[in-house]
């Protein structure tokens, strides 16, 4: 069954990690100097906060696969929309390995959709060959509402 994912941008992580922590009655199950996630069964999502120097607010959404054949099942329906930006293997990315498919919708909201294959000690990985960072390809000249000055970002 798959999760839905909700990734925010925060001013002050501390303030957000005890508003959320109040509000899902549940601590974080990952925090980091500038990351925190928590994994809820009710309702079933993964509900992330960065702070991270970005615009504060709802920076993509998206839905986390349980195995390989669900990722594929989405990415062939926002392939058949043609809508995927950015299909990546291996990545790290929110201090977390994964295999993903970037998407956005027609009114611009960003879409992940992603299988985790383990954690990471870093917030994401260095542009791969050629040249894609775990946002946006690297032929992108528009740089991703979600992405920081560096653009290595999820």
């Amino acid at each position: 069954m798959k999760r839905f994912h909700v990734h925010v941008n925060v001013d002050q992580l501390d303030r957000s990690i005890r508003f959320y922590t109040t509000l899902f009655g549940a601590a974080p199950s990952v925090i980091k100097p500038d990351y925190a996630k928590w994994m809820l069964d009710d309702p079933r999502v993964n509900f992330a906060i960065s702070q991270r120097g970005r615009q504060a607010g709802v920076d993509h959404l998206g839905m986390q696969a349980d195995d390989d054949a669900e990722l594929a099942a989405i990415g062939t329906r926002l392939q058949a929309a043609d809508a995927v930006a950015l299909a990546e293997k291996g990545t790290t990315c929110c201090y977390a390995r994964s295999d993903k498919f970037w998407a956005e919708d027609p009114q611009g909201v960003r879409w992940e959709s992603f299988l985790t294959h383990g954690e990471a000690t870093s917030y994401t990985s260095a542009p791969n060959e050629s040249g894609a960072t775990c946002c946006r390809p690297a032929t992108d000249s528009k740089p991703a509402a979600s992405c920081g000055p560096n653009a290595n970002c999820c």
